[in-house]
């Protein structure tokens, strides 16, 4: 029996939810306690009754944009799966999509946040060291059985570089290219002798 989150607990989501967008929008330092508060329509005086600092509000917002793209992830990779794709073909074709290069402030926060991760505090890094193993583990899924030792880690590492590169040349042709040509490459790698539904 699920039960309705308290007022307290509605307010404390609502503060995650815009920092976990605002994060991926604008990085670790775009995230200040007085701009989420406002953004999420609350006076920056109640931030200390939901967190303890704002490294614990960094942390959770990280896990929880790490969690809504999984999610994401996981319709699309369905998606693509209903319509006959392999696993692996949904999830490159999902990953390395238009959508996700325009949207970093609703898609993947290792490629949107990697290399700001090591410059952060113990618990920020811990929480995105998790959500680099979980997007690790759903390229393995994808891959199936029989790949090489390391060869998600090869793969995770391909994708989320070619997104950060397309994203550096900008949502435009030169970096719809940059998408194009490295899915082109990771599908025909990983995908020729696969059959759909693998």
């Amino acid at each position: 029996m699920e039960t309705t989150p308290t007022r307290k607990q509605q307010t404390h989501d609502r503060i995650v939810d815009t920092a976990a967008r605002v994060l991926r929008e604008t990085g670790f330092q775009g995230v200040g306690v007085a701009d989420i508060m406002k953004r999420a329509g609350l006076t920056h005086g109640g931030f200390y009754a939901h967190f303890p600092s704002r490294d614990a509000l960094v942390a959770e917002a990280l896990e929880r944009a790490g969690e809504d793209s999984r999610l994401r992830l996981e319709r699309a990779i369905a998606a693509g799966e209903a319509k006959g794709a392999s696993r692996f073909r949904a999830l490159v074709e999902s990953y390395l999509s238009e959508r996700h290069l325009k949207c970093p402030e609703s898609g993947c926060p290792v490629a949107a946040l990697g290399s700001e991760i090591p410059r952060q505090g113990e618990a920020v890094r811990e929480a995105a060291q998790a959500r680099v193993a979980s997007l690790l583990t759903a390229v393995e899924s994808a891959l199936g059985s029989g790949q090489p030792v390391g060869t998600a880690a090869v793969v995770t590492a391909q994708m989320v570089g070619a997104l950060q590169i397309a994203r550096a040349l900008g949502d435009n042709a030169s970096g719809r290219r940059q998408l194009a040509a490295c899915r082109q490459f990771l599908l025909e790698q990983f995908e020729s002798e696969r059959p759909a539904g693998r």
